[in-house]
């Protein structure tokens, strides 16, 4: 049998433009630009970062994406990440952004006939999370560049026929499916929170209400300075800046670690319900939400942490009123004055609040304090998802485990999810 590789999974390519940023004569055609930071979020079934830009009548007409066409990221990455990061055109990110490019540093291809365009999108993202793509970089000015016609026809393609591919494809996006509905659950949840605070303590702020501090409601304080000798590949997670995101989440998808026998102040601990803000760098001032976590997450150095001995109660109140433009904003005039933008637990805490009678707070507080349990779960949840997909990804492209079909279509179809299910699912060879 003739050896298959990437590229003969491929139809055609699609081309990016990152078009001009307002509209004219010659390019008179908006679209969404799908960059290679979007690319996680694309995947997320989250659109509402994309830019938009406008291009000309040949890019509609030719560079447009549609649902099945996969965006592969050409240049980028850092020293720790690869380029080749995959994205795929779902229905709904079809049906959200209409007309949709991928930019100049990406290209994108539409899988051919005999090959499940999902799984052709799983396939490749097992390809990059095996770091395979390393291999076939190039690097100018700066910018890492994949070589992608090399990578393409050096790169071993598993042959698996088409109903198994199918297969394959239904359990990974199944997965894939319930963590962007927990993520929309908590889009809508986090949206009522919001518009009950800019309600209450925004738009009927009352005069009598006094002008206090963060600080005055809840202290932060910062993380801890870890030895060089303490990073380990495989260990207790630590909270860097690059882990906090700007939806107020972490991720934990590149989360660095220190040794198992690394013992520390239990004020360096990070605690479900409990807030972490980014104090240096050019995303100064984003927060998030720790979640349940099964085990210990510690937190790293320039990485502020608002610590309370209930902090799940004092979470609804806390987090929106750090989500106010204002706060962003004065963190940045703050930290200004530096070559490198810093800010000081003492300068976050005394950064003004307008702070209402504590019965208020009080009630506000104990309304939405079970709506950000469900959100703490929904998000615990999506993390042990992720975990098992990542776990069954590599398993499934190498013909590892395979999958049982009743099983897997019973599950498949059903509204609701569990990780059992899943090992179910699959039977090991």
């Amino acid at each position: 049998m003739k050896n298959k590789y990437l590229i003969d999974a491929v139809n055609y390519f699609i081309s990016g433009d990152w078009g001009q940023e307002k509209p004219c004569e010659q390019t008179p055609n908006k679209v969404a630009c799908i960059r290679g930071a979007d690319i996680e979020n694309v995947n997320a079934q989250k659109t509402d970062t994309i830019p938009e830009r406008y291009v000309k009548n040949a890019s509609l007409e030719n560079k447009t994406l549609n649902v099945g066409d996969i965006v592969i990221e050409k240049s980028g990455g850092s020293p720790t990440q690869s380029t080749g990061r995959v994205a795929y055109i779902s229905q709904k990110v079809k049906d959200d952004l209409k007309n949709v490019v991928c930019s100049n540093f990406c290209t994108a291809f539409k899988p051919k006939s005999d090959y499940y365009s999902k799984f052709i999108f799983y396939y490749f993202q097992n390809v990059y999370n095996s770091n395979v793509f390393f291999q076939f970089e190039s690097q100018t000015t700066g910018i890492k560049n994949l070589l992608l016609d090399s990578a393409l026809k050096n790169i071993p393609l598993t042959d698996f026929d088409l109903t198994t591919q199918y297969r394959i494809a239904a359990v990974l996006s199944c997965l894939d499916e319930k963590i962007a509905l927990n993520n929309r659950i908590n889009d809508n949840l986090e949206a009522m929170a919001k518009t009950i605070y800019e309600y209450w303590f925004v738009q009927n702020a009352d005069e009598k209400w006094e002008k206090k501090t963060f600080g005055d409601y809840i202290q932060s304080t910062g993380g801890y300075a870890f030895k060089s000798s303490e990073w380990t590949d495989n260990g207790i997670p630590v909270i860097k800046i690059k882990d906090i995101q700007e939806d107020n989440t972490l991720s934990f998808d590149e989360i660095s670690s220190v040794l198992y026998d690394t013992i520390i102040d239990n004020k360096f601990i990070a605690n479900a319900g409990e807030v972490v803000i980014a104090m240096t760098g050019a995303t100064i001032g984003k927060c998030a939400i720790v979640p349940y976590y099964d085990n210990t997450i510690f937190v790293n150095q320039r990485v502020g942490i608002f610590k309370s001995e209930n902090p799940i109660q004092k979470l609804p109140f806390l987090i929106n009123s750090l989500n106010q433009s204002y706060v962003r904003e004065t963190i940045i005039k703050i930290s200004n004055g530096a070559a490198q933008p810093n800010i000081s637990n003492e300068q976050i805490n005394s950064i003004e609040l307008l702070i209402p009678q504590s019965n208020i707070i009080e009630k506000y507080n104990n309304i939405f304090e079970p709506i950000y349990k469900r959100i703490l779960k929904n998000l615990s949840e999506n993390l042990h998802l992720t975990t098992l997909r990542d776990y069954l990804l590599p398993l499934l492209m190498n013909g590892q485990v395979s999958v049982n079909y009743h099983l897997c279509m019973s599950v498949h179809t059903s509204a609701e999810l569990d990780s059992l299910d899943f090992i179910l699912c699959i039977w090991k060879f």
